[in-house]
């Protein structure tokens, strides 16, 4: 068995409908439990958005959204859709809604752990799985298992993904601007930024994701309003198929729900343990704030640029899909694999010459900024485990994994998705079953932050009063804020 079967046949038993199950039914536990606050406080969620400050030791709220965002939304928002469509059919774009809308419940839950949890290591908040699993849960080992996977799959197999999608896209526009240039040009911006760590890292990110999403989404607009009359039939195919009760898709609702919850895990990673990485850098007062945000980062992610790419996908015809038998319920672009491509020949279709260029330009931001995002991620893994130890580490990782960014934009990638996607999967499943066991902690920050909002004083967060054990830089925390109050 050749190494390209092996992965294969891995990812069959780690994505397998265990998981998938597994990701849609904490979904659906946590929005009961928390009273579908994805509902109920999406006002909070944007209001925190500008609450938090940045500290010596922390990034604000908007950058630690900003930083998680950008791990969000990458390369898995134009091609991981076009990937989803093309085996699942378009039903699969609203089962990416459904686990975005229900993963919400999971963001926050992870979120606010990771900041009870947090610590300040070399003078910078980390936190995470790790954090939360050792000190929530007693179990070190357990720990030392995310981050060593957490480590692997993005300081090794994910960045390659990111940058060689940056370099095919600029390729297929800019034929002279070959793979290793472009390797060369992301290596080194990229290094420029991390280099500066996570402060650098969180301007970085508050300047790049609001620009590249609001772009993005805004083009999706014009297209939907160029063709506006098509808009309902596609509406009704995007249910219709992810219901079965399509003619033509009805045979493939399974791989529709398969792959519209794998590629929105993927995506907007709800569950997943990355999110709640950057949101535990944030200085905040409460761990509920940080949390809701993260919640919003996912409507973000998947409702709006995951929806974006589909619609021009979908609106203008540009996609293919698989009959699961080795041919096509359709097949609007024979020979041309899912990819960014699609949706550069969608943009086409309307906007004569620009799709090209324009995608090229969305690629490279989403992907740069998933690139930084991996980064800080790898940073705060090593620095679990290297603790005050850490400094060389980190920097050491830094190096390997510009190698890695560079080795990836000049190397094919199906091999890498398919470790990547084992990579995901292993974290999906160790952080899902822990904020499982965690579950009264997060919904005990939940209700008492809701109950300091009713009572209307200024948010702290005492974690003795809640039965909070090993979180004792909250008292730091709570020192300082009360200072700033007097």
């Amino acid at each position: 068995m050749d190494l390209q079967k092996l992965v294969d046949l891995i990812n069959s038993y780690v994505w397998s409908v265990p998981l998938i199950v597994l990701c849609l039914g904490t979904g659906i536990y946590f929005s009961i439990r928390t009273r579908f606050l994805q509902v109920r406080l999406i006002k909070d969620m944007v209001k925190q958005l500008w609450v938090g400050h940045s500290s010596k030791s922390g990034v604000s709220s908007f950058q630690g959204f900003a930083m998680a965002l950008g791990g969000r939304v990458g390369t898995g928002n134009i091609a991981g859709v076009a990937t989803a469509i093309s085996v699942g059919g378009p039903g699969a774009l609203f089962w990416m809604w459904m686990i975005a809308f229900l993963g919400a419940g999971s963001a926050y839950i992870e979120s606010a752990l990771a900041q009870v949890w947090k610590e300040e290591i070399g003078g910078i908040y980390r936190g995470g799985p790790a954090y939360y699993i050792e000190k929530g849960l007693g179990q070190k080992w357990y720990a030392v298992i995310f981050a060593v996977i957490t480590i692997l799959s993005c300081g090794i197999l994910l960045p390659g993904i990111q940058a060689n999608s940056i370099a095919v896209a600029f390729q297929n526009v800019y034929p002279r601007l070959t793979p290793t240039i472009s390797g060369i040009g992301i290596t080194a911006l990229l290094g420029l930024i991390i280099f500066g760590g996570v402060k650098r890292i969180g301007k970085a990110a508050e300047l790049m994701v609001p620009f590249m999403a609001i772009g993005y989404v805004i083009m999706a607009i014009i297209i939907i309003v160029l063709d506006i009359k098509r808009l309902p039939s596609i509406l009704a195919l995007i249910f219709s198929s992810a219901v079965g009760k399509n003619a033509v898709f009805g045979g493939i609702v399974g791989s529709a729900i398969i792959w519209g919850v794998k590629r929105g895990i993927f995506s907007n990673e709800a569950g997943q343990g990355t999110g709640p990485q950057a949101a535990a850098a944030a200085e905040v007062r409460h761990p509920a704030q940080q949390g809701l945000v993260q919640a919003f980062s996912v409507y973000v992610d998947t409702l709006f640029v995951c929806s974006a790419t589909g619609f021009m996908i979908l609106m203008t015809g540009t996609y293919n899909v698989a009959d699961g038998k080795g041919g096509f319920l359709v097949n609007n672009l024979a020979g041309v694999e899912a990819s960014p491509v699609w949706t550069q020949r969608g943009i086409d279709t309307l906007i004569r010459g620009f799709g090209g260029h324009f995608v090229a330009v969305a690629l490279f931001f989403f992907a740069f900024t998933t690139l930084m995002a991996y980064a800080f991620y790898t940073e705060s893994n090593v620095a679990y485990l290297l603790k005050k130890k850490s400094l060389i580490g980190i920097q050491l990782a830094r190096v390997f994994l510009l190698g890695m960014t560079f080795y990836g934009a000049i190397r094919t990638t199906r091999l890498a998705w398919g470790l990547g996607d084992i990579g995901v999967g292993l974290m999906a499943w160790l952080n899902v079953i822990a904020i499982l066991l965690l579950t009264k902690i997060g919904l005990a920050t939940l209700k008492d932050y809701e109950a300091q909002k009713r009572g209307g004083r200024p948010l702290s967060f005492d974690p003795e009063k809640l039965g909070v054990r090993n979180a004792g830089l909250w008292d730091v925390i709570r020192r300082r804020t009360r200072s700033e109050d007097d």
